[in-house]
């Protein structure tokens, strides 16, 4: 990004923050002041007199640790692009005390309070519907609540950084420039410390056909149209406990019943999921709503169709994909393969206008260390420096060639402003031929079509199921 458009950037939100009542209160703890330097002017009975026309000055909140926490308001500011729900609100963090644009990190803007639990779902299984009354379950369910904190923490966080992002989302915006602008309030509001918290893997922002794995390369400037359809797909961890939640960005209405057809989808594969239901029903069920959609364009009708090649997936610690696979579509796994107690999912779904089938393509920009990479001797030392980079940096998860370009190299807390890696693609490039590093690229269908997604990240708890991304928004 060059200065002038960060500076352009950094002026849009300062314009934002005047627009929405930024430094109010300062000005009106100013005017009481004066009055009462008038009042006491004045003398006598007219300074008592004003003394007791004067309101209370209202002291600002504070959190633990001190951070002061804004007035609490009404949201107010609705998103400039469709696919979302009616509730959403690009400034709903104001609703607790958060700033606008949000500078306030999630914990201490909750100062020790509970952070807010996701969407409860009860389980639908016949065999299941004890857990909802049973000690012996609830018990265990309390053992579990410093994992469910951090879960939610990592939720709010990311809930509060897509509100900030659908608020700049237009056409005209660089894709750069959106995924910078995100990954940095990412960074912010979690409170980046290498490994312990931060983004869970780089911003998707994929276009149109491609349906996944995309993200803006150093020296793309591609810029967001229109007409174009955008799967905007970014996560946020604390130890290791990643959210993954993705939604679409359209602009032209003709695209709804497509976003509409994939939403609903998602939707229903969150209330079919559940402890000792089999995945290939979890498909057959999501694949029977999304197929009854079609979209009309440009006078032609088109059926969506379910992707049937990309799959939900189980999330375990520092581990993105964690070894089940939740499909889709009919007979899309092996039909004795269930959800299990305690276990996380990432329950997304993805349609098409076009064959409903996706291959590799375009120019990569994903990577991760493989969670069970071998040990291989390298003879490249500057294979052994950015394995090295990798390892501290960003362990198992995943991570883009932007990230390896920025002066803190993916990290400020562990690099500092030492972290920039240069000429290290035959280095990327050796690491990924020895196994220990897999490169990700775009997943894209035929040119010419349109592809969306909608995603939520689920927990088997073991009295309910938790959408713990659910938002206002989607």
């Amino acid at each position: 990004m060059t200065e002038e458009e960060k500076k352009q950037l950094e002026a849009s939100e300062k314009e934002s923050q005047q627009r929405n009542g930024g430094g109010a209160d300062e000005e009106d703890d100013d005017d009481e002041d004066d009055d009462e330097d008038d009042a006491a002017a004045e003398g006598g009975d007219g300074a008592a007199k004003k003394k007791k026309k004067r309101k209370k000055k209202k002291k600002k909140k504070k959190a633990n640790g001190g951070v002061a926490v804004g007035d609490v308001k009404e949201p107010s500011r609705k998103p400039q692009f469709r696919g979302l729900k009616q509730t959403a609100f690009t400034d709903y963090y104001v609703r607790y005390g958060q700033t606008d644009p949000p500078t306030i990190p999630v914990e201490d803007l909750f100062g020790g309070k509970e952070f807010p639990k996701g969407e409860i779902q009860q389980y639908t299984l016949e065999s299941q519907t004890y857990r909802e009354t049973s000690a012996e379950v609830r018990a265990m369910d309390r053992l579990e609540e410093d994992l469910y904190k951090r879960v939610r923490h990592a939720a709010e966080v990311h809930r509060q950084v897509r509100a900030y992002a659908q608020s700049f989302i237009k056409p005209g915006i660089k894709l750069a420039d959106m995924c910078h602008l995100l990954e940095n309030k990412n960074r912010e509001l979690v409170v980046e410390h290498g490994l312990e918290r931060g983004i869970g893997f780089p911003t998707g922002c994929s276009l149109n056909h491609v349906a996944a794995h995309y993200t803006p390369n150093p020296g793309d400037d591609t810029v967001l149209k229109y007409d174009d359809v955008m799967k905007v797909d970014f996560g946020t961890q604390i130890d290791g406990r990643i959210i993954d939640s993705a939604w679409t960005v359209s602009f032209n209405p003709r695209y709804d019943p497509l976003l509409e057809a994939v939403k609903e989808a998602t939707d229903t594969g969150l209330r079919t999921s559940g402890i000792d239901v089999r995945l290939v029903d979890i498909g057959e069920a999501i694949q029977e709503v999304m197929e009854s959609y079609e979209v009309e364009l440009d006078g032609k009708t088109y059926p969506v169709k379910a992707i049937r090649n990309l799959n939900g997936h189980s999330i375990g610690p520092y581990q993105i994909h964690a070894g089940k696979s939740v499909p889709i579509v009919k007979n899309g796994c092996d039909a004795s393969t269930i959800m299990e107690e305690g276990e996380m999912y990432a329950i997304e779904t993805f349609g098409s206008t076009g064959r409903g089938y996706v291959i590799e393509d375009l120019e990569c920009s994903h990577y991760m260390k493989n969670f069970d990479a071998p040990h291989v001797p390298l003879r490249m030392q500057s294979s052994k420096r950015l394995l090295g980079h990798i390892n501290k940096t960003f362990g198992t998860l995943a991570f883009c060639r932007r990230w390896l370009e920025r002066d803190d190299g993916g990290s400020a807390f562990v690099n500092g402003d030492n972290g920039k890696q240069t000429k290290y693609m035959g280095a990327l490039k050796n690491l990924c031929d020895a196994g220990i590093v897999q490169p990700y690229p775009p997943l894209c269908d035929v040119n010419g079509c349109y592809t969306a997604q909608y995603e939520h990240t689920i927990m088997m708890r073991p009295m309910c199921k938790e959408v713990v991304s659910r938002g206002d928004d989607y």
